[in-house]
């Protein structure tokens, strides 16, 4: 066996290892991309189209401006708090483009999450939606924040439409809770002046920190992942080396319904399709799911990103099925399990395979992906992008024999410098260059890697290992399921147990005909103890189902029978 076996599923026209110092820094990426591009459409938002000269000119106000007129420096982090908007690509940009550090806030934090983040990261500005302001009001003095930028919805779409658009949020759907900010300046006015000043081109360190990225808080406290400008540069490196198997510079139009904060989506639906010279339309509410169609059928897109749960959304809605897809190249599922039904009904409806991956925040985020020619396998997550490494390994660190699970361990140029501020959490998790994901895996003997589970996750039932992850895919083939999640329970004698929480796609469904459902496929200790039907699950901001939160609530019940006995 090859040391590395996945390396002979590598085409002819993918290297195995890329060059991590080809850009001096993703700024220079970035400004080469909007040079060369110029006239192409770069990103599209409720109709609005901007060009890469567009961005460029943009971005570069918005970067003179923060040079010019803040007292924030190169190295200084600055939030951003917004949806899938236009502005969204031109802060992020101009922060960069003046070489300060960029802090993704989820827009749907609350004031306590909010406040958390922004002292831990030492935010010093913040570009925030009008719609959270009242959010951030209250917690303003407790944080380092200086300066505030504020946006509203419409604010990029032109003159009479973003008006218009701005008023309807505002005064006909109340979405903007009243604030008092005087000191905050409108996005739009700090590009009218920064257009005006000398804008001051910065050159970044490979080892400079380009984004600190929360992870998502679902094992624990959230941290800030420190990405450097190498980390970046190295990931979008290896994701073009994947993509160009399929797509092709300058032709591309890929539909990115996932939030720009989210790591999947910055990395490889913004910076790497940049790369490329795309088109990249920009969803702002994904879970409306009939504009969403609606939206689909004004493009003729060639590329897609998503998580199961928007996946399988789409294909439950009405009108879908009826789209175009002859222009659809290639359809990419990250973020959460993708469920084998779904990637199959995915393939009838649109002719192209659903293709997965795996990454996480802590490595860019991409580590693996199944190859787009053809030689993708359902139910893997693929094979390690160039110039990554990949172990299944016990809890001694010796590796394990094919087909047999293990911790997943990984290591490349795209894995983090470590988290913020964190020194102890970062040994826990770096190990002589290798990432300790806290994922459950196993590797085919040719190279293909499965992901298991969440080790965190792991049930433990009479001494065997149960995934929660195996009893959902075996819960959701059920045609009258929609969705659903798998936690352990611990009972008398501390012993675990199974319990389900299922969303009905069919209100007949009945817990009698679930358990004999799976009583059919899966072994006695996998079985489900016990099934609670719910109207939805949390989930997190990708659509991940929660199970901690599930888990949580669990123990707030127990806590309670208790005090009442």
């Amino acid at each position: 066996m090859q040391k590395h076996p996945w390396l002979q599923h590598y085409p002819p026209t993918v290297p195995q290892t890329i060059n991590p110092e080809r850009y001096e820094s993703l700024v220079t990426l970035i400004e080469e991309a909007l040079a060369q591009y110029k006239q192409l459409p770069m990103y599209e938002n409720m109709g609005k189209v901007l060009t890469y000269s567009e961005i460029d000119t943009l971005s570069q106000a918005f970067a003179a401006y923060l040079q010019n007129h803040t007292n924030l420096m190169p190295g200084d982090h600055i939030a951003i708090q917004l949806p899938n908007l236009l502005q969204y690509p031109i802060a992020m940009l101009g922060i960069l483009r003046a070489g300060m550090t960029v802090v993704n806030v989820n827009p749907l934090y609350t004031s306590y999450e909010m406040e958390y983040q922004l002292k831990d990261s030492a935010a010093k500005a913040i570009v925030i939606l009008a719609n959270f302001v009242y959010n951030l009001v209250p917690i303003l003095p407790q944080t380092t924040i200086q300066t505030v930028i504020t946006t509203e919805v419409g604010d990029l779409l032109g003159s009479f439409k973003g008006h218009l658009t701005n008023f309807i949020v505002k005064h006909i759907k109340k979405l903007v809770p009243p604030y008092h900010l005087p000191q905050a300046i409108p996005f739009n006015k700090t590009l009218q002046i920064g257009k005006k000043e000398k804008f001051k081109p910065t050159r970044p360190q490979a080892d400079q920190t380009a984004f600190l990225q929360y992870t998502g808080g679902t094992t624990g406290i959230s941290k800030g992942a420190v990405l450097t400008h190498q980390n970046m540069v190295a990931n979008i490196e290896q994701m073009v080396a994947f993509m160009l198997m399929k797509l092709k510079v300058g032709q591309e139009i890929i539909i990115t319904p996932l939030p720009l904060y989210h790591i999947f989506s910055l990395n490889v639906n913004l910076l790497a399709l940049l790369k490329l010279g795309a088109k990249n339309v920009l969803i702002t509410n994904p879970r409306d799911l009939p504009a969403f169609v609606k939206e689909l059928s004004k493009h003729r897109f060639t590329c897609i990103t998503g998580v199961n749960t928007l996946f399988n959304g789409l294909l439950a809605q009405q009108g879908f099925t009826s789209l175009d897809f002859s222009n659809l190249k290639v359809a990419l599922a990250g973020g959460v399990a993708l469920q084998d039904e779904v990637a199959q009904q995915w393939e009838a409806v649109t002719g192209v395979p659903l293709i997965e991956g795996y990454g996480l925040t802590e490595a860019s985020p991409t580590v693996t992906c199944n190859p787009l020619n053809g030689t993708h396998r359902l139910g893997t997550v693929g094979i390690p992008l160039p110039s990554t490494l990949v172990r299944i390994v016990d809890d001694a660190g010796n590796d394990v024999a094919p087909e047999k699970p293990g911790n997943l361990i990984v290591k490349g140029p795209q894995v983090m410098k470590g988290y913020w501020q964190r020194p102890a959490e970062t040994a826990q998790v770096l190990t002589h260059g290798w990432l300790q994901t806290g994922d459950v895996a196993v590797m085919s003997p040719d190279g293909y890697i499965k992901i298991v589970d969440r080790k965190k996750e792991m049930i433990n039932i009479s001494g065997f290992n149960v995934y929660p992850n195996e009893i959902e895919k075996v819960v959701t083939t059920h045609p009258k399921v929609l969705e659903a999640g798998a936690i352990g329970i611990v009972e008398a004698e501390a012993k675990e147990a199974v319990k389900l929480f299922v969303v009905k796609k069919d209100p007949a469904l009945s817990v009698e005909e679930l358990m004999a459902y799976c009583k059919e496929r899966l072994t006695n200790y996998k079985m489900p103890k016990y099934v609670e039907f719910r109207n939805s699950l949390p989930k997190s901001n990708v659509g991940k189902v929660l199970r901690r939160v599930l888990q949580e609530e669990e123990m707030q019940k127990l806590a309670q029978q208790k005090a009442i006995s």
